[in-house]
């Protein structure tokens, strides 16, 4: 047999899906197992979003759609685009596709030829540098510190700039750290940007969770410039609870838009018209829910940050946004717990799996070595309890 691609096989698995998948397993077998590893909120999705999906069924809205999604779709994208950012885009400007993770590969696609160096701050979400290799792209990592509130510096963007550089990702919220960028913050990545003819993936999906009353700002927002160069990612999985939809959505300038709309309809084709249609419901009707939703995950998020900063040998900073937290685990790097010596965050999450019951995400995959991530997309009751395991499996 011929060889297979070797871009194909350079690309690794999604080590979150990989501990879901281990983690629910064990529950199917009926281990008590507490699992935090997976972003997907916990709410339902709310009931005028369920009754519009319901009602395009009954109303046999079953048919393909345009390839870039349906014009009444892109019109309450850009209508939520206008309330929220204060951005101005034509449906013409907007590409609806199966998931934002989706719509990321395409506007590699659209922007990034083989050769062309992509920077990527970490710690970033471990697909996007499987996404870069999978268009012949070349992941440029730059680390941004816990000191530095995992965020990157124009300094160190400056810094890793080359000829070859084509494109920034940046996700704001940030998974898998819950960090945010303020508007002087993201002004200086921008300046470097402009000056460097850079493009700009902006990933916004965790926008509307935010907390402590701060002001999320759109990168596109920040000028016409910026708004040219940058694809704003987004959709309706996180802050609506609906992940199993599959809907997300990018904006872009006329020409960015246009090949990532060709690249829909000739790989995927529409996403779903049922979705598509109940995602209108979701992004036009009153937003109280979505409210509901995040006032409930700030209050998950300041508990999970109290008492893990209690539990000696671990430690956190204070997310701003996403719901997710990074745990230090450098005070536990070369102890043993359960007989089993912690060398890395691969260890120290496969044995509090095995020996505390509780799933959590290695930071390795992030580029986040000797953290772990927790997702508090999960009930107050079972933070509690996974943070009870945690203090356990350590003091043992």
């Amino acid at each position: 047999m011929k060889e297979l691609s070797r871009i194909a096989e350079a690309v690794q698995a999604s080590t979150t899906m990989a501990i879901d998948a281990m983690f629910k397993q064990m529950k199917a077998d009926g281990i008590d197992v507490i699992g935090f590893g997976a972003g997907e909120p916990d709410f339902d999705t709310p009931d005028a979003i369920k009754e519009a999906g319901i009602a395009a069924i009954q109303n046999n809205v079953t048919r393909y759609t345009p390839a870039a999604g349906t014009v009444e779709l892109r019109q309450a994208v850009c209508d939520r685009m206008k309330a929220d950012y204060g951005l101005d885009y034509k449906p013409a400007q907007v590409v609806v596709s199966s998931g934002a993770k989706h719509l990321v590969y395409l506007a590699l696609r659209a922007i990034v030829n083989p050769g062309d160096e992509v920077i990527l701050p970490a710690p970033y979400w471990v697909s996007y540098y499987e996404l870069i290799k999978m268009v012949g792209g070349v992941p440029v990592v730059v680390t941004a510190t816990e000191a530095e509130h995992f965020k990157l510096t124009p300094e160190k963007l400056s810094a890793a700039i080359t000829s070859k550089t084509k494109c920034l990702i940046l996700n704001n919220p940030s998974n898998p750290t819950g960090m945010m960028y303020g508007e002087e913050e993201l002004r200086g990545i921008a300046d470097v940007c402009v000056k460097n003819d850079l493009y700009v993936i902006s990933d916004e999906i965790y926008y509307g969770l935010v907390y402590d009353n701060r002001k999320f700002v759109s990168f596109a927002a920040l000028s016409p410039d910026v708004w040219e160069r940058t694809i704003i990612i987004n959709g309706v999985s996180k802050s609506y609870a609906m992940t199993g939809w599959r809907i997300g959505y990018a904006c872009a300038n006329d020409q960015v838009a246009k090949v990532m709309a060709n690249y829909v309809s000739h790989s995927t084709g529409s996403a779903s018209s049922i979705s598509q249609k109940a995602s209108v419901t979701a992004l036009t009707a009153p937003q109280d829910k979505i409210e509901e939703m995040r006032r409930e995950f700030e209050a998950r998020r300041n508990y999970i940050v109290e008492r893990m900063n209690q539990i000696p040998g671990v430690s956190c900073i204070r997310p701003e946004g996403a719901f997710y937290v990074l745990m230090n685990l450098e005070q536990l790097i070369g102890r043993t717990i359960h007989g089993v010596e912690i060398t890395n965050d691969d260890v120290f999450a496969d044995a509090f799996l095995k020996y505390g019951l509780v799933a959590v995400v290695p930071g390795s995959g992030f580029g986040a070595p000797n953290f772990v991530r927790w997702s508090y997309a999960a009930s107050m009751e079972n933070i509690k309890e996974g943070l009870d395991r945690l203090e356990k499996f350590l003091a043992e």
